[in-house]
């Protein structure tokens, strides 16, 4: 999925000028009128996801320099770009005291359009990790620093921030590495208790022996090697949550003790001679099906319906491949900036192919193959021969070739793909050609073929994308394909299966 910018203009005909030029980045477009639209769109509780707003200083009712001291009053954290028909530099000036990332004379060519939101996202990108990796190491982690715009994320993120307003304990399932601490801690971050501790345990990397002296505590001389009290992190996270990471794989004699602190309220140390109340929220997380163990008998059913209240399951990278783009800006402007690399970018066809594998390993794996390129790349762009990973794979998109749908040389664009990270420019395009070389009209059949195989090459093999544009639905593209021959792009492709 493009990032998505909002433009807002009085001016009809410069609205939509913006509007095409935007589109012919490889952004998708949001488009108002005034400036009080702009602030009911950005702010509205179902507002769409913006990434970006080109803003017209000069407008009717809240201009420009209003709508910026709304969005900072908002405490919104989105770039904005400003347009100004006079380019005074006393406004200049004041737009960007208020705020503004960048400015703009109208009217703006498509070139210098493109540097400043590339600018403005990379930017923006990076100033979003920042903030993200300050929320956590201050336990103010909200669902604001969570990236994603996948479908498959929504009910989940709708279910997790209802939980955040309660107590309820919740159980988070997905496979290792798609973000079930940073869910956690977003919940703690959204709700009530943010202000008190937030406690992680994994209890998969605890010693059976040492379990219950880890999460209830224990006196001085309790046992060998127990030289002073400890308290153990149910009275460490008093107050605020405790967050079990991997609970299926405490030991049975540690469950029946969590049940029983669980129904009391209280805890027992270890050596301890009467319970202490412990007021603590509680949320596991675990990468196997939980029933699956109880089923097994190597988890207490009494246990797993206590934890049990409120399930969520966040669903692997591979079936949400669209928020691959987003993770890909944020990880490459967090480790260019820690390793003072001048990467510039991933190209399309690198991000389009991350986006088809199947990252058994998930967002925690994303991040560590984009820590490694920027580390091994010796250019100013990544590419596929910089994911090691991506290049043993096949390459079902350039096995579609580029069809000779081509512009005039005259009116050849500099497009950009919304995409790529920051964007490269696209290959040149041009005329379709409508006869055969006896002179005969092609057939439609071919020249559709044609098209279709033209826009999965121009919009980096995303699929949804392609069809969307075609305006046709999702099945009828592959069934298309099919029937064309196309290699690799089935109804059992990688973004079908995903």
């Amino acid at each position: 999925m493009a990032a998505s910018i909002l433009i807002a203009d009085d001016d009809a005909v410069a609205r939509r000028l913006v509007e095409n030029m935007v589109q012919k980045c490889g952004y998708e477009t949001v488009v108002v009128d005034s400036g009080d639209a702009a602030i009911a769109t950005l702010t509205a509780p179902d507002a769409p996801a913006i990434d970006a707003v080109i803003l017209d200083l000069v407008m009717p009712g809240l201009d420009g320099m209003g709508v910026l001291a709304k969005i900072r009053e908002a405490g919104l954290s989105i770039p904005v770009i400003v347009q100004t028909a006079h380019g005074g530099i006393d406004n200049v000036i004041s737009a960007m005291r208020a705020g503004a990332a960048d400015f703009v004379v109208k009217p703006v060519g498509v070139e210098r359009l493109q540097v400043s939101l590339r600018n403005a996202l990379n930017t923006s990108a990076l100033k979003g990790e920042l903030q993200r990796i300050r929320h956590s190491r201050e336990g103010r982690l909200t669902f604001s620093d969570i990236i994603t715009r996948a479908e498959a994320m929504t009910p989940v993120m709708r279910a997790a921030q209802k939980a955040a307003n309660s107590a309820i304990p919740v159980l988070i399932e997905g496979e290792s590495g798609v973000g079930k601490e940073m869910f956690a801690r977003a919940i703690h971050g959204s709700g009530e208790r943010k202000a008190k501790p937030f406690v992680a345990v994994n209890c998969g990397a605890i010693p059976d022996n040492l379990v219950e002296s880890i999460l209830f505590g224990h006196e001085k001389g309790a046992f060998t090697g127990a030289t002073e009290r400890h308290m153990g992190k149910f009275v460490e996270a008093h107050g605020g949550t405790l967050f079990l990471d991997e609970v299926s794989e405490l030991p049975l004699t540690a469950q029946v003790k969590l049940l029983r602190a669980l129904q009391e309220g209280a805890v027992e140390a270890v050596g301890g001679r009467k319970p202490v109340k412990v007021d603590v929220r509680i949320i596991s997380a675990t990468n196997r099906k939980l029933l699956e163990r109880v089923k097994q008998g190597h988890f207490r059913e009494d246990l797993f319906y206590r934890l049990h209240v409120l399930p969520l399951t966040i669903p692997s990278l591979r079936a949400r491949p669209e928020d691959i783009p987003h993770l890909l800006r944020h990880f490459l402007a967090r480790f260019a900036a820690e390793e003072n690399r001048p990467i510039t970018g991933i190209s399309g066809e690198a991000v389009a192919h991350l986006a088809q594998l199947d990252w058994p390993g998930n967002i925690r794996q994303l991040e560590n193959a984009v820590y490694r390129a920027v580390v091994m790349s010796d250019g100013d762009q990544l590419d596929i021969g910089d994911f090691p990973l991506l290049a043993s794979q096949p390459h079902p998109v350039t096995d579609i070739p580029t069809a000779p749908l081509m512009l005039e040389p005259a009116a050849m664009p500099s497009l950009v793909s919304g995409n790529e990270i920051p964007i490269a420019p696209l290959p040149a395009v041009g005329n379709l050609a409508m006869l055969t070389a006896t002179g005969d009209v092609r057939a439609l059949e071919d020249m559709e073929n044609e098209i279709i195989r033209f826009a999965i090459s121009h919009y980096r093999g995303q699929m949804s994308e392609v069809a969307r544009r075609l305006k046709i639905g999702r099945s009828t593209l592959y069934r298309k394909l099919d029937e064309a021959g196309v290699p690799g792009h089935g109804g059992k492709s990688g973004e079908e299966t995903h």
